[in-house]
């Protein structure tokens, strides 16, 4: 036991001593190998300096050699660098004064280097070539270079020169150190086996408690093992999350701008930068300086107090506030809702501030168009209505005028008086006509048509209309053009646009008629109200004029509405043009800036295939003594049409509402022909009397008149596709040639075409038309 104590203490001791000489020698070791690393940090940092200065070199050639701008860029940013890395450089060798004053006098030259170098790119920049050359002529750029090199070259030498002593002395003091502690590891050793032998027993007895720690040590790693898997799981679940959001919101097309307590952006996504203009690294009070935004539709500019951010930061919270933002870098207008929230940290205070920018400019120029067509609608609805109780009295004026006419035949002052009653009802009867087509309620005869034919007459006709002065260019689409439409109407319309377009030009100018085939798709669809997606046909009129106003092209449409002097217009061209285009199911719009031209293209609904049916030949007017069941509302009408019907030899029946007409049918009254507007009081119109007398006289023929005449009536069901239509206001020629067909039908007259409902010809005269309907496929 005691040799043991004696083997301890001696061991113990010698320890002791080895282990005071090995610190004292580590400690001089490391302190080698601080002075070992610290010459091989200089030196690494001597070669970044001329790599610095060699990029700088390369940068001002490569800009000379290209003129390329990042050469330029390239080399303000290592040109920057260099007076860090030279300072560094002296900062490490401060306890050389030979070393510092070399590095001094390269400071010197790398500053004249690198001088040389700007002057070489100003002077490639200004192009100025007798710079350059004279630059070249000295060639102190090379000589400053290789005095700079030399000096490097120096420096290096002297630090490895050092290094290697360092080495030396560092090796030196290694090998001491290992001796002492190879000597310290054989004494432990010695000990170790000493102490491992008197362990033995004991490691014996604590071999069994080992095992059970063992076993819980197993388990507690098992348990670890299983935490860091959750830990991990955790963690790509929350970075996937991130990714998410992040993706979310960089895909927006709202803007998201998250900024702090002092103005500056946390966090903002790629459409802010499309909305506002901002870039990160932008400074948000620059943003604001590049803005004029502005609210109530633009009347009054927004304070910068009362703009979102400051509000937000002052701590109010706002939702959908509508604004206009004028972008002056872009020259961009954009309607924007913007709301804001502001961040608070746990105590309450404001923290920051979230915002969210809506894009709402194409919503807002939807609505307007949307509100624009509605207007149209309801004007045209009016009209519409006007003209149908206008066309009442003036069916009586125009019939009753003829048989003035007859009457006064033998005195020629009467007569005269009489032909110019004539006169003025044919001018309303044609202004009536205006009225309808805007109001989409004027009869169409459309016909598979090859529209670049009416075009190229058109131009023909236009030549000598629109006079040497203004050249008319077609750009039509090589292929054979068929549309559905009525030809006249639309030869009447180019005329139309095309005299807007002569008065638009006064001192001459281009007019471009064009066509072709093209798709309008959903889009375009929904940011034009009424408009269908599919083909269309486009006919286009294109001037050099004057141009629109926004005020003006908002009104364009409107009946009456003219910018041309009192008596030069009548306001109804476009307005005719409108609601043609409008009736055949097609849509126009306007392209137009003042002082450089207006476009007004016309797109025409692409036909289905369906063939054309062959016009049915309007049969002479005859004579009858039928007898004519008519049922109209308008006493003055009816009067005229009972007058006008018993002088033509018929003998006629009246009721003024649907219920009247049916109570005289169920009282046994014998007709051959039922005669009914279609639109009358009462709670039973037209076609259902029509339908409740075909079902009660199986047979009976059926004539409509009305001063709807458009294909409205016959698409929302008010008569059938094949029915019988005469127009209001029509002569006394007119009604005797379409009651005869009316009773002529399904026995003299020509059967209907197996392609499709029966089409009738048209009376083309200035008081109406006797026309069958036929719907659009």
């Amino acid at each position: 036991m005691i040799r043991q104590r004696l083997a301890l203490a001696l061991g113990l001791g010698t320890l002791l001593a080895i282990g005071a000489a090995s610190t004292a020698l580590d400690i001089k070791s490391r302190h080698d190998a601080a002075w070992v690393d610290s010459s091989l940090d200089i030196l690494q940092k001597t070669s970044d300096l001329r790599l610095l200065l060699r990029e700088a070199e390369a940068s001002s050639r490569g800009f000379a050699l290209t003129d390329a701008e990042q050469f330029r860029a390239e080399f303000a940013e290592v040109s920057a660098k260099l007076p860090p890395a030279l300072a560094d450089l002296q900062r490490a060798v401060s306890d050389s004064p030979k070393s510092v004053e070399l590095l001094a006098q390269t400071e010197t030259l790398i500053g004249r280097r690198v001088a040389l170098a700007a002057e070489l790119i100003r002077l490639r920049a200004a192009s100025d070539r007798a710079g350059l050359q004279a630059l070249g002529i000295r060639s102190e750029g090379p000589t400053t270079m290789a005095a700079i090199t030399a000096n490097l070259d120096r420096f290096i030498a002297d630090q490895r020169q050092l290094l290697a002593q360092r080495s030396a002395t560092s090796k030196a003091t290694g090998s001491l150190l290992l001796t002492i502690d190879l000597c310290g590891l054989a004494l432990l050793l010695a000990i170790a086996g000493y102490v491992i032998r008197r362990a033995y027993l004991d490691d014996r007895r604590l071999r069994a408690s080992l095992v059970r720690s063992e076993a819980e040590a197993s388990s507690l790693a098992e348990k670890a093992e299983q935490q860091h898997l959750d830990l991990v799981a955790a963690h790509e679940k929350l970075r996937h999350s991130v990714e998410i959001l992040q993706s979310t919101f960089n895909s927006m097309a709202e803007g998201v701008l998250v900024i702090d307590a002092a103005d500056g952006v946390v966090f903002s996504n790629p459409a802010v930068e499309r909305l506002l203009g901002y870039r990160p690294g932008r400074k948000l009070s620059d943003v604001r300086a590049s803005l004029c935004v502005y609210e109530n539709e633009g009347l009054t500019l927004v304070a910068d107090q009362d703009l979102p951010t400051p509000r937000a930061l002052r701590g109010e919270t706002f939702d959908r506030r509508e604004l206009i933002v004028h972008l002056q870098d872009r020259g961009e207008t954009l309607r924007l809702m913007v709301s804001g929230r502001p961040l608070r940290d746990a105590n309450g205070r404001i923290t920051g501030a979230a915002m969210v920018y809506h894009d709402i400019t194409m919503a807002h120029e939807t609505e307007r168009l949307l509100h624009q067509a509605q207007k149209l609608d309801a004007i045209g609805k009016l009209t519409g209505g006007v003209a149908h109780d206008f066309n009442n009295m003036l069916t009586i004026i125009t019939g009753t005028i003829e048989t003035l006419a007859d009457e006064v035949r033998d005195r020629p002052a009467a007569a005269a008086t009489a032909a110019l009653i004539g006169q003025a009802a044919d001018r309303c009867s044609e202004l009536i006509r205006h009225l309808l087509a805007f109001a989409r309620k004027q009869p169409l005869h459309p016909r598979d048509s090859d529209v670049n034919s009416t075009i190229l007459d058109i131009a023909k006709l236009l030549r000598p209309t629109l006079g040497e002065q203004i050249e008319i260019n077609s750009i039509l689409e090589e292929e054979e053009l068929i549309a559905h439409i009525d030809s006249a109407q639309l030869a009447n319309s180019l005329v139309n646009m095309a005299i807007n377009a002569r008065d638009a030009m006064p001192n001459g100018g281009r007019l471009l008629l064009e066509s072709r085939r093209v798709v309008l798709d959903e889009t375009y669809a929904a940011a034009n109200a009424g408009v269908v997606p599919g083909p269309y046909v486009m006919v286009a009129v294109s001037d050099t004029g004057t141009g629109m106003s926004t005020e003006v092209r908002d009104r364009a449409f409107e009946p009456f509405f003219t910018t041309r002097e009192a008596g030069k217009g009548s306001g109804l061209g476009l307005s005719m043009v409108y609601g043609f285009i409008k009736q055949s199911g097609g849509h126009i719009k306007i392209y137009s800036e003042e002082g450089k031209g207006t476009t007004i293209r016309l797109y025409i609904p692409a036909p289905k295939g369906q063939a054309a049916s062959p016009a049915v030949p309007e049969p002479q007017p005859l004579r009858g003594e039928e007898t004519i069941f008519v049922v109209e509302d308008d006493p003055l009408v009816q009067d005229f049409v009972v007058s006008q019907l018993q002088s033509l030899g018929y003998k006629t029946i009246t009721a003024s509402t649907g219920v009247e007409a049916l109570a005289k049918m169920e009282a046994g009254h014998p007709f051959d022909l039922l005669f009914t507007d279609v639109i009358m009081p009462g709670g039973i119109n037209g076609k259902e009397l029509a339908e409740e007398t075909l079902r009660q006289r199986p047979g009976t023929k059926v004539l409509y008149t009305s001063g709807y005449t458009d294909n409205a009536m016959v698409e929302h069901g008010r008569i059938d596709h094949s029915a019988l239509l005469l127009t209001k206001p029509y002569r006394k020629s007119e009604l005797a040639q379409m009651v005869r067909l009316a009773l002529l039908d399904g026995r003299d007259a020509p059967a209907p075409s197996s392609a499709g409902p029966r089409e009738r010809t048209e009376s083309h005269t200035s008081m109406g038309a006797a026309s069958g309907r036929r719907n659009n496929p």
